[in-house]
């Protein structure tokens, strides 16, 4: 998949040394849940076992080629938030130095388009810890609508609960969203 600025693949043991450079960064994977990576033979086994997934794809720059975040749609069995076959959860990451480009919410346009057209997905659903503003600005530009907050959300890999947000995209939404938008172009 490509959107302007990226090309979305699957992840390569080639892609370890870049996860690495990225996902060590203290303020990227804890906000989403999960520790900062300490080693890049360690980022090769997320990406044997976490990245390596079906629908889990590295971003990278079309000018570069090389990975700076990660998206993918948790199917069902991989997600807590759904148990149905036609509906999914999308996750993401951005590399620091990208943060604030706009990158993100193009990422997560085409993986929605992905979702409603090629997988056949009604709905995805999305969430974000209680002070990632970066993660659910995004989750507002992409169209997605609020539905509930818990108090207390297990974030096993960190040892901790914290406040977790719910929104959800319907493919009806989507829609919508991108008819109105093409009106008013």
């Amino acid at each position: 998949m490509e959107t302007e600025r990226t090309i979305i693949r699957p992840w390569e043991d080639a892609d370890a040394a870049d996860l690495y450079e990225y996902a060590k960064d203290p303020d990227v994977g804890p906000a989403a849940g999960w520790p900062a990576h300490t080693s890049v033979e360690g980022s090769l086994e997320t990406i044997h076992g976490v990245l390596g997934r079906p629908e889990t794809f590295a971003i990278c720059l079309k000018e570069t080629g090389r990975p700076i975040g990660s998206v993918g749609l948790h199917l069902a069995g991989a997600t807590d938030m759904t148990d149905r076959d036609d509906e999914c959860e999308l996750g993401y990451w951005l590399g620091k130095p990208y943060w604030g480009r706009g990158i993100m919410p193009e990422v997560v346009r085409e993986i929605l388009r992905h979702a409603f057209e090629d997988l056949g997905m009604r709905c995805v659903w999305v969430g974000y810890y209680d002070g990632n503003e970066k993660s659910h600005r995004v989750q507002q530009k992409c169209g997605f609508r609020y539905q509930w907050t818990t108090d207390e959300v297990d974030v096993p890999l960190m040892h901790e609960t914290r406040k977790g947000h719910v929104s959800r995209l319907t493919k009806e939404e989507w829609v919508s969203d991108l008819e109105a938008s093409a009106a008013k172009e």
